[in-house]
């Protein structure tokens, strides 16, 4: 049998781009190889099913700056295809999207299937074939050629191949047999656990616009955004956020570290005056009753009075010197012991992967074996949540469809 101009194993987003991308660009026999039953599954559960596609950052230096690692070598590939190009990528094929306050690109039904659906027929439309179960066992390259036997003894040969296998490990040990060296991959975007006493009464809570900080032996890492407090510990943006950009450190020290939150960003001596100013005029008021930040909750402001050891019955005019201390020391830095990630193991990502440094980011083929090429989370590229790691893949897996395009087929 002919073999095929290129084989895609992983059908999933940057499987699917790379696959659709080069079949729109004249390359005739294409396949996707998916080890599952499942196409795209990653795609339909993210989002909480809405599929968070993008992200509507439009200038590809402000773009980089969200992803902790590969951020450099990304800027080329995002000048050439990046969120706008993604967005009217998706548009023109049918798919209506919209921006959300916090620019996060999802389907304007809301549904991550329509994400899918528009992906199978594109690629179906041009006669991309798709193969689902075909669990790749093993690549030989014989003559040029790729021989890609599944777990099953079944074959497939192609021209050229590409793996979009994502986190998956058995797409690290395919490149390593080629010769790539693996950057030994680490979960990323996850919550953090504490065994904080009482903070479980302040489950559902949710502050914008929070500092945080990982204090690490010799090493801190900040963040500002919008922190979740659950009833294992925290969770919201601030903290994915800081997950990802510290992911491998935290890996090291086995997720045990000091967490502090900033609940206010007024300095010591605004908070002096805060204090001072209800001690004054609200003299009479319970503590309970009025908060010296406005963004506290007062379910929030119970548990740190608690915390602290101040009665939260107790008036303001009746604080004193050393309590008054307390609360705006709290309140500019209050610390937590993380013990762990949350318990769901709900990361979506991971920190790792193949080299960045042994794939040419202007075609993403392999530097060590011709033929071979990579897109998406398989390589050593992550991004902090809000779309970012979905436009990795439809990047990577564009620019990989555009280079096999322009090979002799």
């Amino acid at each position: 049998m002919e073999p095929f101009d290129l084989a895609v194993v992983g059908g999933g987003a940057a499987g699917f781009m790379t696959a659709i991308t080069a079949a729109e660009n004249g390359v005739k026999r294409i396949i996707i190889l998916e080890g599952t039953s499942k196409l795209m599954e990653k795609v339909r559960i993210s989002g909480g099913g809405r599929c968070n596609v993008t992200n509507a950052t439009w200038i590809p230096n402000e773009l980089i700056e969200n992803y902790p690692r590969g951020g450099i070598q990304l800027l080329e590939s995002f000048n050439r295809f990046a969120a706008g190009d993604v967005y009217d990528w998706f548009e023109k094929k049918g798919l209506k999207l919209k921006i959300e306050e916090d620019l996060r690109v999802f389907p304007v039904s809301n549904s991550s299937s329509d994400v899918i659906d528009c992906l199978k027929k594109s690629a179906l439309s041009k006669n991309v074939e798709i193969l689902t179960k075909f669990f790749v066992k093993e690549i030989s390259k014989t003559d040029n050629i790729f021989n890609i036997f599944s777990l099953k003894k079944a074959k497939v040969a192609s021209k050229n191949i590409i793996l979009s296998t994502g986190g998956n490990p058995s797409g690290y040990k395919l490149a390593q047999n080629f010769g790539h060296n693996i950057v030994k991959p680490v979960p990323s975007l996850f919550t953090f656990s504490t065994k904080e006493p009482n903070l479980d009464e302040c489950r559902g809570v949710s502050i914008k616009g929070v500092d945080i900080e990982i204090e690490l032996n010799n090493k801190n890492f900040q963040n500002r955004g919008d922190l979740l407090i659950t009833h294992w510990g925290f969770s919201g943006p601030a903290v994915l956020k800081l997950s990802s950009i510290a992911a491998r450190e935290l890996y090291s020290q086995k997720y045990k570290f000091n967490l502090i939150i900033k609940w206010s960003a007024l300095s010591y001596e605004e908070l002096k005056e805060k204090v001072k100013y209800l001690r004054l005029n609200k003299g009479k008021v319970n503590l309970i009753n009025s908060r010296p930040i406005p963004l506290l909750t007062k379910r929030l402001w119970i548990f740190l009075l608690n915390k602290i050891g101040i009665d939260k019955e107790k008036k303001w005019a009746d604080l004193l010197a050393d309590e008054r201390e307390k609360m705006i020391n709290i309140l500019k830095k209050d610390k937590y012991i993380i013990s762990g990630k949350g318990p769901f193991g709900e990361e979506f990502v991971t920190s790792g992967g193949i080299k960045i440094n042994e794939v040419d980011f202007k075609s993403m083929e392999s530097l060590i074996c011709p033929g071979l090429f990579f897109s998406g989370e398989v390589l050593d590229v992550d991004g902090i949540t809000g779309g970012f790691n979905f436009q990795h893949c439809w990047t990577s897996g564009w620019i990989a469809g555009m280079a096999v395009s322009k090979l002799k087929h």
